[in-house]
């Protein structure tokens, strides 16, 4: 595709522009079945993006959807061809160090594609911070918090499993606060469910559920009354419509989270305007990238909603840019959900991520603070070395399951 741009500024000698865009997708195993109510999950696909710069840096970023087409209208496919289509001839020739201006520049030639557009941010931001030797926390306003709470998400659709699933995860201390994925079967089912697993953990664990607006308004609101009688503290978006979730609000001594609502500032101060969720999950990808996640959170903040750091399942490089920009927030009273790389069974990092006693730890290096392995990202790259040779088993300190 012949497309010409003008520059943004005048690139200079001195500066570092961007000379190249590469993406691939890669294709990555799970350790089960992850069932939503949109759609049952048995793999992860994510694109990664490099973005090569005159200096030799090159910066990585990562999209990654929950269940391709069935959540979204963005899927790694779309966003590979949309980013080596219409984002990389805007961005060839650019001053990469003026990554804000850049991805204003984005905005102004490509409508929509937030996931895309937070991939290609998240490699200009991990470029940055190698060339100033920071850690992406750093340019995203200053880490307040070295270490993270983090959930997992029961979503086997079976019971003793999820229990057992549980207890394994309290036993070696990884996780204590769980989230139960709902609205699949019969909206009583799923209570007798949740009160199940809620009863088998007693006080040793939180127990919280998300519907994936699978629910209407009458459904949520018999639903709602059930879960707190269950002991379920926090039910995340049972419906669709902002309008409903602010119907919704506070008639349960149960806390509220907006989800899909949030798809950026504007939609976050309409729902913080009729205080529409006591709790906004903030999804980087969904917000267009970690600058616009950040004003979703401050007005949270301003509104007196809580914050919870949410996930789209993405794989290592999703996360880590994820957990700088939740590093900084003024308040994250719910915790955050960033279990996206245990829930793979093969490591593409040269050195693992770190969750240990129930937290993950943000990377400290330069930029996102991470090394692809470079020959496993190969082989799971889609029609890549995997279809002829067989590599061993990654020696995984991070523990899966």
């Amino acid at each position: 595709m012949n497309q010409s741009f003008a520059p943004l500024t005048p690139a200079t000698e001195t500066c570092a522009v961007i000379t190249r865009i590469e993406t691939v997708i890669i294709d990555l195993p799970t350790i089960r079945p992850h069932k939503l109510s949109v759609a049952t999950m048995t793999g992860q696909v994510l694109v990664l993006v490099r973005v090569h710069c005159s200096d030799g840096i090159v910066g990585i970023g990562e999209g990654t959807t929950i269940g391709g087409l069935a959540y979204g209208g963005e899927s790694p496919e779309s966003m590979k061809t949309n980013i080596d289509t219409w984002f990389a001839p805007a961005m060839v020739g650019q001053d990469a160090t003026r990554v804000q201006a850049l991805m204003g520049r984005i905005g102004s030639l490509v409508r929509e594609n937030r996931f895309a557009k937070s991939a290609v941010e998240t490699a200009l931001l991990d470029a940055q911070g190698k060339r100033l030797g920071l850690p992406v926390s750093e340019l995203l306003g200053g880490r307040r918090r070295d270490r993270l709470p983090v959930a997992w998400t029961l979503a086997s659709g079976d019971t003793s499993r999820d229990i057992a699933e549980a207890e394994q995860m309290l036993d070696c201390r990884r996780h204590r606060i769980f989230k139960l994925k709902i609205g699949a079967r019969p909206i009583r089912d799923d209570i007798a469910h949740v009160a199940a697993i809620r009863s088998a953990l007693g006080a040793r664990g939180a127990v919280r559920v998300d519907v994936n607006m699978a629910w209407s308004e009458l459904e949520a609101a018999w639903g709602m009354a059930a879960l707190a009688d269950a002991g379920c503290e926090l039910v995340e978006q049972p419906v669709a419509s902002s309008a409903a979730l602010a119907r919704l609000v506070r008639r349960f001594p149960v806390a509220l989270m907006a989800d899909e609502a949030l798809t950026g500032p504007e939609s976050a101060f309409e729902l913080a305007q009729v205080q529409g969720a006591d709790v906004f999950a903030v999804k980087l990808e969904q917000s267009g990238g970690a600058f616009n996640a950040l004003r979703v959170a401050a007005i949270a903040d301003a509104a007196g909603i809580g914050l919870y750091g949410g996930t789209m399942l993405e794989g290592a490089v999703g996360t880590v840019i994820s957990a700088h920009a939740f590093a900084t927030f003024a308040n994250l009273q719910w915790g955050t959900e960033l279990f996206g790389p245990l829930l793979l069974t093969e490591e593409i990092l040269a050195e693992p991520l770190d969750y240990s006693e129930f937290e993950l730890s943000v990377p400290n290096g330069p930029g996102l603070g991470l090394t692809l392995d470079e020959d496993r990202v190969a082989f799971f790259a889609r029609d890549g070395i995997r279809k002829t040779i067989s590599l061993p088993p990654k020696n995984l300190s991070a523990g899966k399951v």
